[in-house]
């Protein structure tokens, strides 16, 4: 048997608050950027409210505007804003865990019903007339148990993961010391000091973008100084002056200058000898390598030391950039070369970890999926 989203639920849209409203005490006012982990403005509401949009421990969130998504929360009592659903269990027996896995399986579903040019959005009688598979409470709870034990797994996995990157970045700085206050005096100099090769990547190549071809790396793909080609674009470039500027090589030290500032990642062989081709939200800095490390250098960047830095060299509010000027006063702590090798020798050895748990965690991936699919699809 299936049922309509709309017969299992009432959905409670949030309160739109004005920018006035978002204070310093009070409940905070928690916005789908709140849900997602993309916010660290966390705004306060001190007064009267319909107490329909106040949410606890254990609420069902649905965020339907801009990003789908669906929530467990756990963060105490707040307020919700627009654009997202509250659910209330008050049309009959429901397991709510049950309730979670199968709107988390329809969300593209979801997704291709969207409208909107600016911000998407699913409008309510299509969210309403979503069917869920809807079985017997009792097999309802044996499924949310099953797919529940293996998400535990998936978690964990994830969470070393997590801990593996927080080992490297404990060395750094046993190692090199906290490099904001650089207690072990390694010389300080500019960037420019070390750079031998600097640019920004190519705008308008979508028309070159293809299913195969070489890679297209763009910020997405660059972060934790590393670059991961999931989900990364290929392109079959044109031939001339502006691919053969923007080809990376092994070594590169590739840095976002707008939006999302400083994420750092450092080219493989593999991608280089692939091909790869940077976008105008990427710089591409060949180094002396003789000196600096390109691996060392991004794990700097994105350290406390770095990020400050280029926070304090954001060219505008509004719109986050860094300019090559910005790029080249970036001051770096620089130690002896065989201590920077001696740190990339011990993450070397931490990625070997890392995949392992990686491969371990794919196969479980798997696992949960073919279980969705089984049990909604």
């Amino acid at each position: 048997m299936k049922k309509r989203l709309g017969d299992i639920a009432t959905y409670v849209n949030g309160y739109a608050f004005k920018p006035s409203d978002r204070g310093t005490k009070g409940l905070p006012i928690i916005r789908i950027q709140d849900l997602t982990g993309n916010s660290y403005d966390l705004g306060y509401y001190s007064g009267n409210y319909p107490e329909k949009i106040e949410i606890n421990d254990g609420d069902i969130l649905i965020s339907w505007s801009g990003s789908l998504g669906i929530y467990i929360w756990n963060r105490g009592k707040a307020l919700l804003n627009q654009h997202i659903f509250k659910v209330v269990f008050d049309k009959g027996d429901v397991n709510k865990q049950y309730f979670v896995f199968a709107v988390q399986y329809k969300l593209q579903e979801m997704m291709d019903k969207t409208h909107g040019a600016t911000m998407k959005h699913i409008v309510k009688k299509d969210f309403d007339n979503t069917l869920i598979p809807f079985p017997a409470l009792e097999t309802q709870r044996k499924i949310a148990n099953i797919l529940s034990k293996v998400n535990v797994i998936i978690s964990a996995r994830k969470k070393q993961i997590k801990m593996l990157d927080e080992l490297i970045k404990a060395r750094f700085i046993e190692m090199f010391g906290d490099p904001i206050i650089n207690p072990m005096g390694w010389s300080v100099s500019e960037l420019s000091t070390y750079i031998q090769f600097l640019t920004s990547g190519s705008r308008g190549w979508a028309k070159y973008f293809a299913n195969t071809g070489e890679y297209f790396i763009t910020i997405k793909n660059v972060k934790n100084c590393r670059i991961t080609l999931e989900d990364v674009q290929h392109v079959v470039p044109p031939n001339n002056a502006e691919a053969k500027r923007t080809r990376v090589q092994e070594g590169d030290l590739l840095i976002s200058i707008t939006a999302d500032l400083g994420r750092t990642g450092v080219v493989s062989k593999e991608i280089a000898d692939y091909g790869g081709y940077i976008n105008q939200h990427l710089t591409c800095i060949r180094l002396d390598q003789s000196a600096v490390r390109p691996l060392y250098v991004a794990y700097y960047m994105e350290s406390d030391a770095g990020k400050r830095q280029f926070q304090a060299k954001n060219q505008s509010a509004v719109k986050a950039g860094l300019n090559f000027n910005s790029i080249n006063s970036l001051r770096i702590m620089v130690p002896p070369v065989e201590l920077q090798d001696a740190f990339i020798r011990f993450v070397a050895h931490v990625d070997k970890s890392k995949v392992a748990v990686q491969k371990a965690l794919d196969k479980t991936q798997v696992l949960f999926d073919s279980l969705m699919q089984k049990y909604f699809g």
